[in-house]
């Protein structure tokens, strides 16, 4: 069952989950509520000479924490925003912190806004699960399928946050590779 701007802020105020800093009214859409980009994007760089560019996710001691940092580097987006290539992707995080607090029996997702999608602008590529327990910022991956630059700023509205329910409690909370996820520095 998803929940609605009155479920999700009956949600906020018994907290049951936490968005911090907290939207303002104007954010809600009626079965969701909008998250704005961080400062902070990861780009990945070009291969160099010499290194191998073969990502082998499922080698012996592959590591998705090490192969990014291997392959990306970290800026903050300036007062002049980024400019995003078609065809590129980056890693970046939203704004706000989402906790959804073990035993409250809620997960989400994250969703890309329509009016981005429309421009070429994708928020995920096949991650907008976020499970009951999950805390931090949520990092999106982010690319301009579109046929022109797209300008990527600190603070815009980036992605909607959809809120369900779950039919129970899950044993545990989620802690997976991407517990506690936030964007760094």
């Amino acid at each position: 069952m998803i929940l609605t701007d009155r479920d999700i802020l009956d949600a906020i105020n018994d907290g049951s989950v936490l968005i911090e800093p907290a939207p303002p009214e104007e954010f809600y859409a009626p079965n969701g509520v909008d998250l704005r980009l961080d400062r902070r994007l990861s780009l990945y760089r070009e291969p160099e000479p010499g290194e191998d560019p073969v990502i082998d996710p499922a080698g012996p001691g592959y590591s998705f924490r090490e192969a990014i940092a291997r392959m990306a580097g970290e800026i903050d987006i300036g007062a002049d925003g980024f400019v995003l290539a078609p065809g590129r992707l980056v890693l970046g995080w939203t704004l706000e912190r989402v906790d959804l607090r073990p035993g409250a029996r809620l997960a989400a997702r994250v969703e890309g806004k329509s009016s981005l999608a429309r421009i070429g602008l994708i928020v995920h590529l096949t991650a907008p699960t976020i499970h009951a327990g999950s805390t931090g910022q949520i990092q999106l991956e982010i690319i301009n399928l579109g046929p022109r630059p797209i300008r990527l700023r600190a603070g815009m509205k980036v992605c909607q946050l959809i809120l369900e329910q779950t039919l129970g409690v899950p044993r545990r909370g989620y802690g997976g590779q991407f517990a506690g996820q936030r964007a760094t520095g």
